[in-house]
């Protein structure tokens, strides 16, 4: 079941009103936008925007509610193509979805047997999925995004032996590949909370769909199709995104309402631990 993350959060930050327009540039499964859509009746509009074609399908028609499959980074063109016109607010989750982990089939858990892929969309043919990644790319460049994007501690001992176990067969399941990182590991790394692909597998994702290239060309763009006063609410869920989201904020002419990241509640924490590592920057064009 898709719990939205910080949803009562979101809902302060934002401030929605009667017939104002909203973006919902992650709408996963609807969650933020069913809120914000409730608070903007009976005329305001909320254009809904998602990556995979199989998340835009699922969703349910409502009114009001535009929907869009596209990458964000297209925000701009996205909403001059459908004459949406300025926006009193936007949302960005950057959180994964639980559909992805648990029923997507297309190898972004460690805990199911699928095969590699990780692409959020996979009509974008251009795209490098993770079992190209892993068994195309140097052990230089793997490192690296293990210890950039996965901040992987291990990230060399895996590199080497991702290198090894493809000189003998081709990496294609996720199941492989995390034998692959529990022999390159030490034992005790394997007997922690976390588990020993957790860091690996985040590399590879936002390796695949270049998320952080993707947000660092979307922020300019929804400041400029916001609206003076329109308020912008990013929630992240890596310290190399909350990174990004906070220079940005620093650097643009914002009126920031977060002087420290909003964290989860305790009672959200026990009723979905998933939000764990959420952090939520606020903040008001001028």
């Amino acid at each position: 079941m898709h719990i939205p993350v910080l949803k009562k959060e979101v809902l302060e930050y934002l401030d929605p009103k009667p017939n104002q327009n909203f973006i919902d540039a992650t709408i996963d499964g609807g969650g933020h936008s069913k809120a914000i859509l409730e608070k903007i009746a009976p005329q305001g509009k909320l254009l809904g925007i998602d990556r995979d074609e199989e998340i835009i399908r699922r969703l349910e028609p409502q009114e009001n509610l535009i929907l869009v499959c596209d990458n964000f980074d297209n925000l701009k063109e996205i909403v001059t193509k459908e004459k949406f016109g300025q926006a009193q607010g936007i949302l960005f989750d950057l959180g994964m979805s639980t559909w992805h982990l648990k029923e997507s089939n297309k190898g972004f858990s460690f805990q199911r047997d699928e095969e590699l892929d990780m692409r959020y969309s996979v009509e974008n043919s251009k795209q490098s999925n993770a079992k190209e990644i892993v068994n195309k790319w140097s052990e230089k460049k793997i490192r690296q995004i293990l210890k950039d994007y996965g901040e992987e501690r291990f990230n060399k001992e895996i590199a080497k032996e991702i290198i090894e176990a493809r000189k003998r067969h081709l990496i294609a399941t996720t199941f492989q590949l995390v034998d692959i990182i529990e022999k390159a590991v030490p034992a005790w790394y394997r007997q922690q909370k976390i588990h020993a692909a957790t860091k690996t597998f985040q590399a590879l994702r936002i390796a695949v769909n270049d998320e952080l290239g993707s947000l660092q060309r979307v922020l300019p763009q929804a400041l400029e199709v916001l609206d003076v006063g329109a308020r912008l609410v990013i929630i992240s869920f890596h310290s190399l995104e909350d990174r990004i989201v906070k220079i940005f904020f620093k650097e643009n002419k914002i009126k920031i309402l977060t002087k420290k990241p909003v964290r989860p509640s305790k009672q959200e924490l026990a009723e979905n631990p998933n939000s764990r590592s959420a952090k939520l920057r606020a903040g008001i064009k001028l």
